[in-house]
């Protein structure tokens, strides 16, 4: 029995790059790029990206390396700023904007934003992106990661190790997997057996997951001994590939067989070729196979003979391609012992029956991960089909200006319906939350930072009564930053121009420990007393261009902190939002520094 492989552990997050992407998240623009000059002459380096394909950042790092950009000093014209509009045109994007990041007036990266319309940025938007650079040099000089000999040079930002390139298994890591040993030894013995119909010199079969938007190696066989010279596989069992950037994800993109007859050629574009390219494979040959009709996964097959296979050898799988969709359907072994306490065990003892609101709670759940997995089998699969085919056509560059113009025009609304599937299979997937000491009222400062223009704009008024001692949550500061956005914009909507919200936060003693309550005020129109218990609901909304998660991820997140939620509301009170978070009570706490609400006069 062919031991299982250990699962390889995502490679962590810099400090650097969890501060950029917590400003980008908080950008309202389709796409967002937080690039670094780590050393003087040296390379751009990305480090936290939103809404761009990793071939679209290679692009822009490059426009923005140009001697005429890297080498222009800071300067602020009367028109446009320190903005640089980006001649470049990706999939997702029409128009790109970019800004010279500074410190001590050098230029040490460029933040980038990019927007689906190819109309002229208006002036506020090159305001909100000078803005947001701003507010990353901040963050950065808050953290203590600019070195302090930066006008000596070098290096420009202090930052941990950057980690090597993720390998093509790595590209994604999903958070569990289905493979064992039993069933990795089946599908080896199946690759194996295939040798008798078709000549290889290394196989592999993968299972794509439809909700995850990846394909999972599942055993490789063949030649292995190039691979195990330097002591590790490149693929093993259990890695995951992206669909994107591997053959496998390709052909189930497109739904049939892939011949590459030199690897040479395309090593540079899938990840999975530029192994077998290191290890002398010249061809390739990838199948999709369908488990009860729709993708099951891929099988693939590569040869150090140069123009080794055609299309006609798919055919020639089908027996090993029958063999692993059986495997794959196979029902899981019961001999299992059943576990203490479940009913109708010997011996078990009767728990007390769920309540009612937790069996609603578990039902519901239910049915969000089985609406999930139609999404992304029956909804998502197409699209990406019919984007990789409208890929290809503008690639080949066939098409005159007006067919292409509408072809580009269809892509970028498929890339925004699968904008808005991924949203709501996020929403299905367990949060993962990187928590550290953070101090509620520094993030709510952030979040408000983020809406200034919206209040400034609609001169809404804003108070704020933090207590002198509130104790530190031990939270994702970038998580919690999204609950108080979402909550703020929404206030926004139903506040009148010249509007007050309110914010409080206090903190009161809970059991043994203590919490923090953060109360949230407006005195705009209040909720609809049929409709308040279901505000937090997923997929209910009262917005013609919503989804219906907005707070219903406000109240996931809170969860997930081992907090509360409610809100209420009622006519001429406006609407109130309060949420408990657990506070520590030994280590630092914040003493607060921001306007307190003056005492009434007798």
């Amino acid at each position: 029995m062919t031991p299982t492989a250990p699962q390889s552990k995502p490679i962590p997050e810099t400090h650097l790059q969890r501060t950029l992407t917590s400003v980008l998240n908080e950008l309202p623009v389709d796409a967002a790029l937080a690039a670094v000059f780590h050393r003087d002459q040296g390379p751009l380096v990305s480090h936290a990206a939103r809404g761009f394909t990793p071939r679209d950042i290679q692009a822009i790092l490059r426009t923005l390396s140009a001697p005429s950009i890297a080498a222009a000093p800071p300067t602020n014209d009367q028109e446009g700023g320190r903005t640089i509009r980006l001649r470049l045109i990706t999939p997702g994007t029409k128009s790109l904007l970019g800004v010279s990041l500074l410190h001590r007036n050098r230029t040490y990266g460029f933040l980038v934003i990019g927007r689906k319309e190819s109309a002229t940025f208006a002036k506020k938007e090159k305001g909100l992106i000078e803005q947001a650079s701003d507010d990353i040099t901040k963050a950065l000089d808050r953290e203590g990661l600019f070195d302090m000999n930066v006008l000596l040079s070098r290096p420009f930002v202090a930052h941990e190790p950057v980690p090597p390139p993720p390998s093509p298994a790595e590209m994604f890591t999903a958070p569990g997997t289905q493979l064992t040993p039993e069933l990795q030894d089946k599908i080896i013995a199946a690759l194996t057996d295939a040798n008798q119909y078709v000549a290889y010199d290394r196989i592999w079969a993968c299972r794509y997951d439809p909700l995850a938007g990846n394909v999972e190696v599942l055993g490789l066989a063949g030649d292995l001994k190039s691979e195990q010279k330097d002591g590790k596989k490149d693929l093993k069992p259990g890695h995951r590939l992206t669909l994107d950037s591997s053959a496998s994800g390709w052909a189930v993109r497109h739904r049939k067989p892939r011949v590459d007859h030199d690897l040479a050629s395309t090593q540079g574009r899938f990840l999975d070729h530029k192994y077998l390219f290191k290890d002398r494979l010249l061809s390739s040959l990838v199948v999709p196979f369908f488990v009860r009709g729709q993708v099951g996964g891929t099988i693939t097959l590569a040869s150090k003979e140069a123009g080794r296979y055609q299309q006609t050898d798919a055919r020639t799988l089908e027996p090993t391609i029958v063999k692993i969709a059986d495997i794959l359907q196979a029902p899981a072994p019961t001999g299992q012992a059943p576990a203490a306490g479940l009913a109708g065990a010997p011996g078990a003892t009767s728990a007390p029956s769920p309540s009612e609101p937790i069996i609603r709670k578990q039902e519901r759940q239910a049915a969000i991960g089985e609406f999930s997995m139609f999404l992304a089998t029956e909804v998502r699969e197409p699209l990406a089909s019919i984007r990789a085919q409208l890929e290809e056509v503008t690639g080949e560059g066939i098409l005159d200006f007006d067919p292409q113009t509408r072809v580009e025009n269809a892509m970028r609304d498929l890339i925004r319906i699968e904008a808005i599937l991924n949203e709501i299979l996020d929403f299905a997937k367990p949060l993962e939350l990187t928590r550290r000491l953070i101090r509620i009222p520094e993030v709510i400062e952030s979040a408000l930072t983020v809406v200034a223009t919206d209040l400034e704009v609609t001169r809404i008024q804003v108070t704020k009564d933090y207590a002198t001692m509130i104790a530190p949550v031990r939270g994702d500061e970038a998580k919690l930053q999204q609950v108080f956005l979402s909550i703020f914009r929404n206030a926004c909507e139903a506040m009148n121009p010249g509007g007050h919200l309110h914010i409080q936060v206090t903190q009161h003693r809970a059991g043994r420990g203590v919490e923090d309550h953060i109360l949230i005020k407006n005195d705009g129109v209040p909720i609809p007393a049929e409709i308040v218990d279901k505000v937090f609901e997923p997929f209910f909304t009262t917005k013609r261009a919503g989804i219906g998660l907005g707070l219903a991820t406000v109240k996931k997140i809170v969860e997930e902190h081992g907090g509360s939620i409610a809100i209420g509301s009622a006519p001429g009170e406006g609407t109130t939002v309060t949420i408990r978070l657990p506070g520590l009570s030994a280590g630092p706490s914040y003493r607060g520094r921001g306007r307190r609400r003056p005492p009434a006069r007798r």
